[in-house]
């Protein structure tokens, strides 16, 4: 049970920790440093890889936490359902709006005409801002269920 547990804990400070490196220094930094476009290129070669993690975290702490419960016989329900919650969401996020984002991104270098090019700028800045809404609800999702397992009775770790 150890070792599921640390599996468990591991994932969720993989994938919590991950986006608030991301949100906090990755990103600011790249567009610090980097002219915009090519920031935007940096972080559009990052995020695969940031969603695949977020993929990978997420099945695994839902799979551990279940795991967890069978054996104890506890079942943390509002854990469980933030957990499901997040991972519905990054899944969402990852194969969906990111997905409309690059297709947006690469349609808006292809455009030669402003004004429909401004038009993808601005669906390009909704999905973004969509994007970020959603991320921080995760993030803070997140925070809830490490507080919780903080909080939580050390005889019952969930």
């Amino acid at each position: 049970m150890v070792i599921i547990r640390f599996i468990h804990l591991l994932s969720l400070i993989i994938w919590i920790g991950g986006m608030i490196f991301l949100v906090t220094i990755g990103a600011p930094s790249i567009f610090k440093i980097l002219p915009r476009e090519a920031a935007g290129d940096v972080l559009g070669d990052i995020f695969p890889k940031y969603w695949i993690m977020g993929y990978l975290c997420s099945g695994t702490a839902l799979v551990t936490i279940l795991l967890l419960s069978v054996k104890e016989k506890v079942y943390p329900w509002g854990k469980i359902g933030l957990l499901v919650f997040m991972t519905v969401l990054t899944l969402y996020l990852g194969l969906v709006v990111a997905a409309r984002a690059r297709e947006v991104r690469v349609q808006i270098r292809s455009i030669e005409d402003t004004s429909q090019k401004e038009v993808l700028k601005t669906k390009f800045k909704g999905l973004h801002k969509w994007s970020v809404f959603l991320n921080v609800i995760i993030l803070v999702s997140g925070l809830v269920v490490i507080f919780l397992i903080a909080n939580g009775d050390s005889k019952h770790f969930l």
